[in-house]
């Protein structure tokens, strides 16, 4: 007889408990997503359009052609060994709380939370400039429309018409958003790859050389960040119809997709192929770009920053989510839409938030709030990956299952995760600008302060860290699987019944419906 002959023959016979398991995530929609949604969101985070741009201003500014496309290859096969690390994790479990979630199961509740706050840091200040961005590009293309905001008032109207917009579009749900976005960021992809290539060598770009930091650095933190958001999909697997296969391919996939673009980017600018598109984009028609060409940049440029801001939104909602349904925030932010199963009230807070920092940036002036926000978004990224990379290591090695690719993965992703950080804050300390390396101390120590203060005014809530979806009753076949209590007390699948004789402990007993 074979085994789901046999599964299924159980599930007639065995009588189900009156206590029905549930997944502690269960408020969310779960098993909803698809592979290609999910894809998406991941897909959208790192802004490939925008960044398609932002690149080749990088290597121009500071002069690294053949170099800065060398750099391109080299960080992008880093932050891939970073996404095995982060797959390790995906393979094995589904959480809202992503990052955060993976960091607790190898290095411990204090680890976790000081991943949560960097996480949380960096999908903020990241969703913050996007919307900046995007709402810029939209000024732009009303002026070339004729249609000239002037004045504070009318700018600060579109960016809160466009956060009224993404925060209905994501308590609408992810789904709702997934495939628009997907097909607009694929029409802004297309239409650069055109643009790079049917103008050839024609057009010099003007670029303002800088030298904020080293050429190398500049470039290495440029694509690292460009690349960050393919792990805004593990946020989503409880929502994910097949979590542990299609979030783990997203994860693994988006680093290639999106690097080998930054790549073409690169080589654009090397072979002399991105002057239009850089002129369109620093210039506008000042330099004989067609103004047809500058708003058709602008529109993929409003598309991909936007997109971006509202993946970033809703990635750091489930993160907030999580926390509530673990007590570790107030549990408001545990709060789902009754009708769309999104979390309404975290992500209200976020675009509130997001919304208001961009909304001071265009009232105070681009020099007050957003120069900051870049680096330290930087900082946020890097040292959740360094957590993430070196949390694999330690998961892997507690339950044996390690392999030399693996652990070597776990080591490049760690040290030169921490290579590159203590540069960049080095690099801050000798040009005299300690806001940086002072808000990555303050994310290190977060963690601790947190820690003490839940240890002493709320146990409970250290215990819940890292929660994940787990099996309810009805996706187990009645027979298959067991239900008992874990050490929370909650019902958990734990093992199978006996087949032909006593209960091996290597069988597999899952028996969960695909």
């Amino acid at each position: 007889m074979s085994a789901l002959s046999d599964a299924v023959a159980r599930s007639f016979a065995a009588r189900e408990g009156t206590e029905r398991a549930v997944s502690p995530l269960r408020a969310l929609g779960r098993r909803s997503l698809s592979g290609y949604e999910i894809m998406a969101q991941s897909v959208a985070t790192t802004a490939p359009a925008a960044s398609m741009v932002i690149l080749p201003v990088t290597m121009l500014a500071h002069s690294m052609l053949l170099g800065g496309m060398l750099t391109i290859v080299a960080a992008t096969v880093v932050i891939w060994l970073i996404a095995l690390c982060v797959s390790q994790f995906t393979r094995r479990m589904a959480a809202a709380g992503g990052l955060y979630s993976f960091v607790v199961q190898g290095l411990g509740a204090r680890a976790a939370l000081t991943a949560g706050v960097t996480m949380a840091a960096k999908y903020l200040f990241s969703a913050s400039m996007t919307l900046y961005h995007g709402g810029q590009a939209v000024i732009a293309v009303l002026a070339h429309l004729g249609i000239v905001l002037g004045g504070t008032g009318p700018r600060v109207a579109v960016y809160l018409t466009i956060a009224a917009v993404l925060l209905a579009t994501l308590v609408r749900g992810v789904k709702f958003a997934a495939v628009a976005i997907l097909v607009i960021e694929v029409c802004s992809l297309l239409f650069l790859v055109v643009l790079m290539l049917a103008t050839g060598t024609g057009q010099e770009p003007v670029v303002a050389p800088s030298a904020a930091t080293t050429a190398l650095l500049a470039m290495v933190l440029s694509t690292i960040f460009a690349l960050a958001g393919f792990e805004s999909a593990t946020f989503f697997g409880p929502e994910t119809k097949r979590p542990l296969v299609a979030v783990t391919r997203t994860v693994l996939w988006t680093p290639i997709l999106c690097g080998s673009l930054f790549v073409f980017a690169a080589w654009a600018t090397w072979s002399g192929r991105s002057g239009t598109v850089v002129n369109a984009y620093l210039h506008g028609t000042a330099t004989g770009v067609s103004p047809l060409v500058v708003v058709a940049l602008n529109l993929a440029l409003t598309f991909s920053w936007l997109g971006s801001a509202m993946a970033s939104s809703g990635a750091a909602s489930r993160l907030f989510y999580t926390m509530g349904v673990e007590r570790v925030l107030p549990a408001v932010f545990a709060r789902v839409h009754g009708t769309y199963r999104t979390p309404v009230v975290a992500l209200g807070a976020i675009v509130a938030a997001v919304g208001l920092v961009a909304i001071g940036t265009t009232v105070l002036g681009p020099t007050t709030i957003h120069p900051h926000l870049q680096p330290m978004s930087r900082v946020a990224v890097i040292l959740g990956y360094v957590l993430v990379a070196f949390a694999s290591l330690r998961f892997l090695h507690r339950i044996g299952e390690h392999t030399p690719f693996v652990r070597a993965a776990g080591v490049a992703g760690t040290s030169v995760g921490t290579a590159v950080l203590a540069a960049a804050l080095w690099s801050y300390v000798a040009a005299g600008d300690l806001a940086v390396p002072v808000a990555a101390a303050a994310l290190l120590v977060s963690g601790l302060l947190w820690y003490a203060y839940l240890r002493r005014r709320c146990p409970a809530a250290l215990a819940a860290v890292g929660v994940f979806d787990t099996p309810e009753t009805d996706d187990v076949l009645p027979g298959s699987g067991v239900f008992s209590p874990d050490a929370a007390g909650n019902l958990a699948l734990t093992a199978g019944p006996p087949v032909d004789g006593p209960e091996r402990p290597d069988r597999d007993s899952a028996g969960t419906r695909p």
